[in-house]
């Protein structure tokens, strides 16, 4: 992945023509990266990770990722199959998004058991264990955890470049879990994780990382930012505080965006439209993202 990328978020509707306007729209304005926002319980919506393979095969360039997979509901040996063919097939364009799980009342009406959230992050960790062994060709992959076991399984490739794990984490152990094993961390959006922790949540994964022995700044950091690119150049508020979406213009947005790169460790940038539009992708990709590759530069 280059030094800074950009993307767009999707929400999985049924409105396919327009999901399909989107992603062409993303992926001729050169943007880089598609999330797909994973809710199986929502009747209204397709299945991410379906879609998401959908999406590779009409893109040539685009890296496409669930936004981020429900654990508890993909369970991790199938996941990884899934993962590992969707970047084979897509010629290594499959990032795994993945989160330990967050709306407990709506995920248990689908046969699950409820997981505390010690259990929920003592099973994500095991998930990535068994993962990356499968991801190793020519290893038999045995693991009996206390949520997850798989007995001897034949690990295979996995694609290349290789599927990275991008921890939705927002609590400390989380966080702590991303900084020793994940690949990156995709900050929740901030009516979940407002822009004041972002900094500590940095220097959360940054402690982890370094006491595992690994290179802090090897882990990917991407900030996902809900809002509206308006017409013209006018400024908007400062991303410090709260959760209020950003609204501003193209100016306005960049600003910020330089400012999350240059004061934290932020080299993603993922863009929430509050209304999904051709024309939202189109303001971010062709509009904020020269200004910010300008000012980064």
């Amino acid at each position: 992945m280059s030094e800074h990328v950009f993307g767009v978020s999707l929400t999985p509707t049924y409105d396919v023509s327009l999901t399909h306007e989107v992603t062409d729209a993303a992926e001729r304005s050169g943007l880089d990266l598609v999330g797909v926002q994973d809710h199986p319980y929502v009747g209204q919506f397709l299945d991410a990770v379906a879609l998401a393979g959908h999406l590779l095969t009409r893109t040539t360039r685009l890296r496409v990722f669930p936004d981020v997979a429900n654990l508890p509901l993909r369970p991790p040996a199938m996941l990884a199959r899934t993962a590992a063919t969707l970047n084979v097939l897509s010629g290594g364009r499959f990032e795994l998004g993945l989160g330990s799980g967050g709306y407990w009342d709506a995920i248990t009406t689908m046969g699950v058991p409820r997981r505390s959230p010690g259990e929920a992050l003592a099973a994500l960790e095991e998930a990535v264990t068994i993962m990356r062994g499968l991801w190793t060709p020519g290893q038999r992959v045995t693991f009996a955890g206390d949520h997850y076991r798989v007995d001897g399984v034949e690990g295979g490739a996995a694609g290349t470049p290789p599927v990275g794990v991008w921890i939705g984490a927002q609590a400390p152990r989380s966080l702590a879990l991303t900084g020793r094993v994940g690949d990156g961390w995709a900050a929740p959006i901030p009516s979940y994780l407002p822009y004041e922790r972002w900094p500590e949540c940095n220097r959360i994964v940054d402690r982890a990382a370094g006491e595992a022995g690994r290179d802090p700044a090897s882990i990917m950091r991407m900030a996902q930012l809900v809002g509206t690119v308006e017409a013209g150049g006018g400024g908007g508020p400062k991303l410090t505080t709260g959760a209020d979406p950003l609204r501003a213009g193209a100016k306005g947005w960049a600003a910020e965006l330089v400012r999350l790169a240059a004061e934290q460790p932020f080299t993603a940038f993922v863009f929430w439209p509050e209304r999904q539009s051709v024309e939202q992708v189109r303001r971010f990709a062709e509009e904020v993202v020269p200004l910010v590759k300008a000012g980064l530069a």
